[in-house]
């Protein structure tokens, strides 16, 4: 009985054991936790608690350390809050106040010239503490070693692009909208000139700018703080941008299609010459119109960042504009083929750049127009040099013609009328000024000095080189008749186009009478030789007294009538493909044929004419009346309707109505033109 009471006292025992290690074993586990975070907050105690172990001497002096640190970065936590603070103002519209905004802007680099002034010296001082806590070993080894981590990514931060992102990339957004705001105070304000009618034809009369000026002070505004961010390179292209297609546009009105013509579409002059008297006038308007309201608004806009950037700007502009096109075109005609035309065109254009002289000197003399200077020192060059080439080598094409045959109608040789009205052109007062300029520097140019005669006695032996080809062209006639025929018009043609002209006043009255006395001599050779023989065919010899009875008298009648109008009909035949061009000159020849035969014949067939009018055969002799011999006479000479057709004129402002054929043949004599 006792050992069961032992066994269950001994049961009851290790039962009550058994709860409490189960209430321990729960104890335990509840206390595992709280032990874990102990540990891991021993360190941080232990860093804590480690000033405490330091000397006392470091203790006292790392509190000024931390004074000199926090101080500084403070200032750098501030001024960054404040920049931030500008964000709103800063990402909102230009355009609603732009003095507000462009105060605001420069508060931000303001803040950000502090920022980068300052953030690198508070990581300098902070680095200062850091060390100071490491020599003195009062700071946890891996406390430290974050500061440091943290420390490292500051300066890697600070060193990012240039500093450019201390702001979170704040002030480039802002400067952003500022070229945005540029772009559309320029393109809303830029407005291509309007073109009329009378555009060209008036004189220039500039504006002081061609934008407003309040819009110029905003520009100004703008392009001072783009400036100051380094923004000037952005800025200049935006303007010379804008400012370059209005002015496109306003050329592009003119209808300038033709300085894109290539060399290779025409041969000469002559199938572009109606747009070199526009190119000088458009050439003429871009300069005192368009490139001078430019160069001026380049000043004004630009004037506070320096000659250098405007000049710079406007050089640009005019490039892009178009004014490389403009002596593009000029020196493609210097490089078309050689020919009398040429040397007039070569002259507009030399005229129409040295009325543009002292504006070219003054709008494109600085150097950043170096290629437009090249390029007109070159045009001016081909075109003096292709000017003296030409007129020097008249003559020599004149007497190149000599060896060409003369006009099988005997009227006058196109080049005797081309070249007379030529030289007249030449010493006229549109042309005499610019040809004397152009050989007094091309002879400048070889040390040579020129003399007024040299361009007087060029001319003269131009003309007298004609005179000898008439003289030449004359021999070439088989019948000697047409041959004097063909010499009375040349001489009528010298005396009635050169009396009163500037080349007859340089050839003299004398020479001018001569020729009109050579006119009177072969008219008068020319009648004898033709129509004056024909009234000695109807003879009335025998035909008075005849004894032979009216049968005799008829076929007497009948075989003077027969020669006279087979010589008559022979020579009218002959003559009808002949031509006098100059209308007086041949009314005054008809009349004296028809006064030489008409008469005669007239009153031969009044005395005579009944003998033969009552024959069964009366049409083959008497075969005209005295009127229809006159209207027959009278129509001759005339310039045939094709020819007159394939002789169109070529100009219609006044200066040189020569026709194609003339310039042709004259081109032609020699490859060199």
């Amino acid at each position: 009985m006792a050992a069961i009471e032992n066994l269950v006292a001994a049961r009851k025992s290790l039962k009550i054991s058994l709860e409490k290690s189960k209430t321990l074993a729960f104890a335990l586990e509840k206390v595992g936790p709280r032990l874990e975070e102990i540990h891991q907050r021993l360190p941080s105690l232990e860093s804590a608690v480690r000033p405490i172990l330091a000397q006392k001497d470091a203790l006292v002096a790392v509190g000024g350390h931390i004074d000199r640190a926090v101080g500084p970065a403070a200032a750098v936590l501030k001024v960054f809050d404040a920049v931030h603070g500008l964000e709103k103002p800063l990402l909102s519209n230009p355009r609603s106040d732009l003095r507000s905004d462009l105060s605001v802007v420069k508060r931000l680099e303001e803040a950000l010239r502090f920022l980068g002034d300052n953030c690198g010296l508070a990581i300098q001082w902070l680095e200062d503490i850091v060390e100071y806590l490491e020599e003195n070993s009062i700071a946890d080894y891996r406390y430290i070693s974050n500061l440091k981590n943290s420390l490292k990514n500051l300066w890697d931060l600070y060193s990012y692009e240039e500093r450019a992102r201390l702001d979170g990339g704040l002030l480039e957004d802002a400067l952003d909208k500022l070229e945005s705001e540029l772009r559309r105070l320029l393109t809303e304000n830029s407005v291509p000139l309007p073109m009329t009618s009378s555009t060209l034809g008036e004189k220039p009369c500039i504006a002081l700018s061609p934008l407003p000026v309040s819009i110029i002070q905003k520009l100004q505004l703008i392009l001072k703080r783009l400036t100051a961010n380094n923004r000037l390179e952005s800025c200049m292209s935006i303007y010379v941008e804008v400012r370059s297609s209005n002015v496109k546009s306003s050329l592009e009105a003119l209808g300038l299609d033709y300085l894109e013509i290539p060399i290779s579409e025409f041969n000469d002059v002559q199938s572009i010459e109606g747009y070199i008297g526009k190119w000088g006038k458009h050439l003429e308007f871009a300069v005192k119109h368009l490139f001078e309201a430019e160069y001026q608004l380049c000043d004004d806009v630009f004037e506070k960042i320096g000659p250098d950037v405007w000049r710079g700007c406007f050089a640009k502009i005019a490039v892009e504009a178009g004014i490389i096109s403009f002596l593009q075109f000029g020196m493609m005609v210097t490089e078309s083929k050689k020919d009398p035309i040429k040397l007039l065109k070569l002259l507009d254009i030399f005229a129409s750049l040295n009325k543009l002289r002292l504006d070219f000197y003054r709008l494109f003399g600085g150097k950043a127009c170096v290629q437009i200077q090249n390029l007109t020192r070159d045009l001016i060059k081909a075109v003096i040099e292709g000017s003296c080439e030409i007129f020097w080598e008249l003559l020599v094409q004149v007497e190149l013609q000599r060896q060409t045959p003369p006009p099988a109608n005997g009227s006058v040789p196109k080049l005797v009328s081309f070249i007379t009205e030529y030289c007249n052109q030449l010493l006229g007062n549109d042309y005499r000024p610019i040809l004397t300029q152009v050989l007094v520097i091309h002879r400048s140019w070889n040390q040579e000095r020129f003399e007024e005669r040299l361009l007087t006695d060029a001319i003269l032996n131009i003309v007298k080189a004609v005179e000898l080809n008439l003289e030449t062209w004359s021999k070439a006639y088989e019948d000697t008749t047409l041959s004097y025929l063909f010499f009375m018009g040349n001489h009528w043609h010298f005396y009635k186009h050169l009396r009163g002209t500037k080349l007859g006043g340089l050839l003299g009255d004398a020479w001018l009478r001569e020729h009109e006395q050579y006119k009177e001599y072969y008219a008068a050779l020319y009648l004898r030789e033709s129509w004056g023989k024909l009234p000695a065919l109807l003879s009335r010899e025998g035909l008075i007294l005849f004894s032979g009875g009216r049968a005799t008298a008829r076929d007497l009648v009948k075989k003077r009538l027969k020669a006279f109008n087979e010589a008559f009909d022979d020579m009218y035949k002959k003559q009808s493909n002949w031509v006098v061009l100059d209308k007086d000159l041949r009314g005054k020849t008809c009349q004296l044929a028809v006064q030489a035969i008409v008469p005669v014949y007239r009153s031969y067939m009044q005395n005579y004419g009944p003998l033969v009018e009552q024959d069964a055969s009366a049409g083959k002799y008497a075969k005209y009346t005295a009127q229809t011999l006159e209207t027959m006479l009278t129509s001759l000479f005339q310039q045939k309707l094709m020819t007159r057709a394939s002789s169109k004129t070529r100009h219609s402002n006044g200066k040189l109505n020569n026709v194609d054929v003339a310039t042709n043949q004259f081109c032609s004599a020699s490859t060199v033109m």
